[in-house]
């Protein structure tokens, strides 16, 4: 018998690794995942670009930062105990501008205070010998950045669950989340799961389901999406690591860069254009209800009133691969429209306040027997296990 039966909703690589942690902290602990689809990471796990962060753009002192850096070395620890690929292809973060130059000393700057490890300051020429074919005038370079595979990892986290003792239960989608004695009722449809405590893990559907939990309102989810180029094959060769921009500290997204990935193909991307559906993969993907949603949240018409701009050059990019691949262009002078062809896409939940600020850091918290992620966007699959470790102590009142 189970001292405790732990319910968790959603079976992403959070939620997943979630379950693990419990099951290796909290011995005789019954854990039960719930996930709507028939398959594991599904939605923002199974669309990761599969790079491993360093820590170089967080807040010092933030969530992020902190999970961050924990993360990335028990990731890499599992992934070589288990056989999942991990690769330290490095990263340039580069200046191709001038007025990019003091952005770059403040991030160079931030990424010290978060001990990021062997980070350095490199020129014009030191590009040139990493990334023989790139653009830039200077460089942040991280050498111990990483790609991996992340889907891989979470089918591995459920294993554990399951040899634990625990359950996956593909095909159920919370339709409701009820209060009863000692405990919470998960239903969906006819089926029902009694649980002493319910983590919340959901993603993209995060603040539906915590609605169904009698959690707060908001923040509210915002689904952007990001839309990649592939690199040909014959054009792969003209990018070692990973290339990225100088970011826009106003905005929460990096910019369109360049990704090698394990399998060996190169993406470019993303952009990000606002979603018309929470899942919406494709251009075409319309949910009225997701609108009607988001046109009633006055949160989303003053991110509108402060963003239109950046939100026009960003659909501009989504419609015209020549615009898209403009800004691309910058990095890696060789590379052309001609070069690439459309790739695949994910969708990021984006957190977004009531006065229109879209939530930087994860946000984690505990209402009595339910525990609720509310923000976890990139990189929340880089901090997995530490996020893991973080909700476990949320939902346990547990010391570390």
């Amino acid at each position: 018998m189970a001292d405790e039966t732990i319910g968790i909703v959603g079976a992403g690589i959070v939620g997943l690794a979630t379950g693990r942690e419990i099951a290796l902290r909290r011995p005789g602990t019954r854990v039960v995942v719930l996930e709507k689809e028939h398959e594991v990471a599904v939605h923002q796990t199974g669309h990761n670009s599969g790079v491993v962060h360093a820590g170089i753009y967080y807040a010092p002192g933030s969530l992020k930062a902190d999970l961050c850096v924990r993360g990335v070395a028990v990731l890499r620890e599992y992934c070589q105990e288990r056989g999942v690929p991990y690769e330290e292809i490095g990263k340039l973060v580069m200046a191709v501008r001038p007025d990019e130059l003091g952005r770059m000393e403040n991030l160079y700057e931030r990424a010290r205070n978060n001990h990021v490890p062997d980070l350095r300051k490199v020129s014009k020429e030191e590009i040139r010998e990493l990334e023989p074919h790139a653009g830039g005038i200077a460089a942040l370079h991280s050498p111990r950045t990483a790609i991996t595979d992340y889907p891989a990892i979470a089918r591995e986290f459920a294993k554990d669950i399951e040899d634990s003792g625990g359950e996956v239960r593909l095909g159920f989608p919370v339709t409701s989340v009820t209060d009863v004695p000692n405990g919470i009722e998960v239903a969906s449809g006819q089926q029902r799961v009694r649980v002493d405590r319910l983590i919340l893990c959901a993603g993209l559907q995060s603040d539906s389901v915590a609605r169904l939990a009698q959690d707060k309102a908001e923040p509210r989810i915002i689904p952007f999406r990001g839309e990649y180029m592939l690199l040909k094959p014959d054009r792969a060769h003209l990018v070692r690591g990973l290339l990225y921009p100088v970011p826009d500290p106003r905005y929460p997204f990096l910019g369109v860069h360049f990704t090698p990935r394990v399998d060996g193909s190169v993406e470019v991307g993303p952009n990000a254009v606002l979603a018309l559906a929470r899942e919406g993969y494709r251009l075409t993907k319309v949910s009225p209800r997701d609108l009607l949603g988001l046109a009633a949240y006055p949160g989303a018409w003053k991110m509108a009133a402060q963003h239109w701009r950046t939100g026009i050059k960003e659909y501009r990019g989504s419609l015209s691969k020549a615009a898209f691949m403009k800004d691309a262009k910058l990095y890696v002078p060789e590379v052309g429209v001609d070069d690439v062809i459309r790739g695949g896409a994910g969708v990021r939940a984006q957190a977004l306040d009531r006065d229109g600020t879209l939530v930087d850091d994860f946000r984690i918290h505990r209402a009595g027997r339910v525990t609720a992620v509310r923000n976890a966007p990139s990189p929340a699959a880089t901090a997995s296990m530490a996020i893991a470790q973080h909700i476990v102590d949320a939902a346990f009142g547990d010391a570390r």
